[in-house]
């Protein structure tokens, strides 16, 4: 605030007086960003070819009486719990899986025991004292 003082012939008075309240900025409106510029059509897309699909292996093994079995092997990282097998009434149990070609080895893990394939043509010597099955995919 700031302060004016008067003098009169008989006394002095002070008057304060409210200093007046300094303008805004000017504010500078914002401009709208420039459209993009359109794009040219472009031809039409040729029908995708269609990637080939990996071969169907499946896999089978009678075993009645089974609680679980599932397939183990290469092509899933001997993982036991990654490719079960469904039983079907008569006891066989199967699973088909999609696999690239080439050569895998495999085990059957029926209710937590590892087995091979009695059905395999072909087995490899595995590091534990067993056989793995060998299964051949495409050319």
């Amino acid at each position: 605030m700031a302060t004016k003082t008067t003098k009169t012939t008989k006394t002095t008075k002070t008057i304060k007086t409210a200093k007046a309240p300094e303008p805004a900025p000017a504010v500078k409106p914002v401009e709208p960003a420039p459209a993009p510029a359109p794009r040219p059509k472009a031809a039409p897309a040729a029908p995708a070819a269609k990637a080939p699909s990996a071969p169907r292996v499946t896999f089978r093994l009678k075993r009645p009486g089974a609680r679980t079995v599932a397939v183990a092997g290469t092509f899933n990282d001997w993982s036991a719990a990654a490719a079960r097998l469904r039983a079907a009434p008569d006891g066989v149990w199967s699973i088909e899986l999609a696999l690239t070609p080439g050569v895998y080895e495999y085990r059957f893990v029926v209710d937590g025991e590892w087995i091979s394939d009695p059905a395999a043509g072909e087995s490899v010597p595995n590091p534990f004292g067993g056989v793995n099955s060998l299964v051949r995919v495409g050319a």
